[in-house]
């Protein structure tokens, strides 16, 4: 597979299949993703990587949480999104959404379904394993930069083996609930979730192809 193949072939996975996946394949790209730029060399990125029994057991403890606390853990260490957010970013943010529950059909004021379809975020859609990727807090927007960075080229990588993922910051509502489960040090701050394993070809939301603007809407040649 060349980059071009890795880099089309991507998509965020939205339900997988009860297959394991090989560990070594896994470690093998976790290794070759920190070749990914890193302002410094400073390598921000911190991985922890869940499956098996304690996956299953840290799934059930959210649930039973979420039952009782849908808000997680409130406030929130980042906005996912602006609070504000713009035109033309709204929009492309808009037609996500509704393309995805219109595959689904469920309906805008179906409140209810949305939320309960959302809910599968935090079962990893079903994935055999999860990745949670974590940086110091003493670090800025630009070594959060190179967490992008490092996803990116792991998600590519992963690729390449024939995986799928589906990286997820929506696990930054829990961000309380990971840390303790991972027995992270306090000094790091979670970032963002990420399912990997085998697509279901079967699920109706896996025929999800998003939108992205033309060239011409973002890019500018001078000279």
């Amino acid at each position: 597979m060349n980059v071009t193949d890795a880099v089309l072939g991507r998509r965020s996975v939205r339900a997988f299949l009860d297959k394991p996946v090989p560990r070594a394949l896994v470690e093998e790209a976790l290794a070759k993703a920190s070749r990914a730029p890193s302002g410094g060399n400073v390598q921000p990125w911190k991985i922890y990587v869940v499956s098996g029994e304690p996956l299953a057991q840290f799934k059930a403890q959210v649930a039973k949480q979420l039952a009782k606390n849908p808000m997680g853990d409130a406030p929130a260490e980042y906005d996912v999104y602006p609070k504000s957010l713009k035109a033309p970013y709204r929009d492309y943010r808009y037609k996500n959404g509704e393309d995805l529950y219109g595959l689904l059909g469920i309906a805008r004021e179906n409140k209810f379904a949305r939320l309960s379809w959302f809910s599968n975020n935090f079962k990893f859609f079903g994935a055999p394993m999860g990745l949670f990727c974590l940086v110091d807090r003493q670090m800025g927007p630009p070594q959060w930069s190179d967490l992008g960075m490092y996803l990116q080229t792991l998600m590519l990588l992963l690729r390449e083996a024939g995986i799928d993922s589906c990286p997820q910051e929506c696990w930054s509502l829990l961000h309380r609930t990971v840390r303790t489960f991972l027995e992270a040090p306090e000094e790091l701050m979670l970032f963002c979730g990420m399912a990997i394993g085998y697509e279901d070809r079967a699920a109706v939301i896996n025929r999800l192809r998003t939108d992205r603007a033309p060239l011409e809407e973002f890019c500018r040649f001078i000279g």
